[in-house]
């Protein structure tokens, strides 16, 4: 069973991004003293917003520059 989705509120901090004009763009967040990917996908008119689960940001900075770098899977 998932847990429960944890309440998001106004303090969000984007620490780095790529392109937002790409059809998929990510964000390196933190909130709470956690860390979390952001990826946004845009179809016509549609936007989707995924993140993933929040953790340890020396954990989640290493997979951001993988994903950066074309290395994340």
């Amino acid at each position: 069973m998932d847990p429960p989705i944890r309440p998001m509120g106004h303090s969000i901090r984007v620490r780095d991004f790529t392109c937002p004009y790409q059809s998929i763009s990510y964000e390196l967040c933190d909130y709470g003293g956690e860390s979390f990917i952001r990826r946004t996908r845009r179809h016509g008119d549609a936007c989707f917003v995924d993140e993933a689960a929040r953790g340890r940001r020396a954990i989640t900075t290493a997979i951001w520059e993988q994903l950066r770098s074309g290395d994340a899977r």
